[in-house]
C-alpha cells in the first residue's frame, strides 16, 4: 500500500478555513475565463491523502460518543456542542465527497456512507426539536461508534482504489452533463434538487482541498463560486426539510420552482464547464 502524505498542522488549518467557508455565500466572485479542471493521479492522491488526514484529526471517537451521550439523555445540545457536533460533521462530509469523487467506483463505502447518514439525520432531528427521533438515530450513531464498526469504517477508508486522471475526468463531466440535464426541468422535488446540491457540494470539496495544496486565483475562484451556490443550496434544502418535516409539502413528489438566484448561478457554471 502506497505510504500517505502527513501534512503540516498549518495545511490542515488552511483546508479547515476553506470548509469553513464552503457554504459562505460571495455575491461578487465570478467564475475564472477558463474552468480549470486537470488533475493528475499524483494531486488526486495529494488530495485524498490530506482529505483522510483532515478527518482523523478532527473526527475523534471520543467526542462524537460525548456528543451522543447528551442528545440520549437529553435530546439537545448547547450551543457550543452543537458546534463541535457541525464541525465533525463537516469533516466527515469533506472526506465522503473525497471517496466519491477520486475513489475508482466513485461511491461512498457502506459503513462510512452509513455513519455520515445518521450524523446527518441526527443533525437535523435535534435542529427540529423531534425527540423520539433524536433518540432512535442517536442510538444508531452510537452502535456506528462501536469498537468493531469503527475499526471496520477506518479499514474502508484505508482499502479505498484510486481512480487515474482520465477516469476521474469523466466522472467529474458526467456530473455537470447531470445538472445540465436537471435544469431543463421547470420544476424540481426536493429530492432532486437535493442531487443537484450534492454534485455542487462535491465539486466546491475538490477546490477547497485543490487551493489548500496549491493556492492561486483560478482554483480560489471556483472554490469561492461554487461555495456561494452551495450556501444558497443549502439554505433552501433546510428550508426544505423543515416543511417536509411539519409536513407542509411531501419531500419527495411535491415539486417547486428553483429560485433565479441559484438558478442563473448553476446556469452559469454548467455552461463555462468543459463538456465531455
Amino acid at each position: 500500500m502506497t505510504r500517505r502524505v502527513q501534512y503540516a498542522p498549518e495545511i490542515i488549518d488552511a483546508l479547515f478555513e476553506a470548509v469553513e467557508m464552503d457554504d459562505v455565500v460571495d455575491p461578487v466572485v465570478s467564475l475564472p475565463d477558463r474552468i480549470p479542471v486537470a488533475c493528475s493521479q499524483e494531486e488526486m492522491r495529494r488530495c485524498l491523502d490530506l482529505c483522510i488526514q483532515f478527518w482523523r484529526e478532527g473526527a475523534l471517537r471520543s467526542d462524537l460518543r460525548s456528543l451522543t451521550g447528551t442528545l440520549l439523555s437529553t435530546g439537545n445540545l448547547a450551543p457550543a456542542a452543537r458546534r463541535r457536533y457541525k464541525l465533525i460533521r463537516a469533516r466527515y462530509k469533506h472526506l465522503r465527497f473525497a471517496l466519491v469523487l477520486y475513489g475508482v467506483q466513485h461511491r461512498v463505502p457502506t459503513l462510512f456512507g452509513a455513519t455520515v447518514a445518521v450524523m446527518g439525520h441526527l443533525q437535523d432531528a435535534y435542529r427540529n426539536n423531534r425527540r423520539f427521533a433524536v433518540l432512535g438515530y442517536a442510538l444508531a450513531l452510537r452502535l456506528l461508534l462501536t469498537w468493531p464498526v469503527w475499526s471496520a469504517v477506518h479499514r474502508e477508508v484505508r482499502h479505498v482504489r484510486l481512480d487515474d486522471a482520465e477516469g476521474f475526468l469523466c466522472y467529474r463531466k458526467q456530473e455537470i452533463s447531470r445538472l445540465r440535464r436537471w435544469l431543463g426541468d421547470a420544476r424540481l422535488t426536493a429530492h432532486r434538487f437535493h442531487a443537484m446540491r450534492k454534485i455542487v457540494s462535491r465539486q466546491v470539496s475538490f477546490y477547497d482541498t485543490m487551493r489548500t495544496l496549491e493556492p492561486g486565483d483560478k482554483l480560489f475562484r471556483m472554490s469561492r463560486f461554487l461555495s456561494a451556490i452551495n450556501g444558497l443550496m443549502g439554505s433552501l434544502h433546510d428550508d426544505l426539510v423543515e416543511g417536509a418535516v411539519a409536513g407542509t409539502h411531501d419531500y419527495h413528489r411535491d415539486e417547486f420552482v428553483l429560485p433565479d438566484d441559484i438558478r442563473c448561478r448553476l446556469e452559469r457554471l454548467a455552461q463555462a464547464y468543459p463538456a465531455g
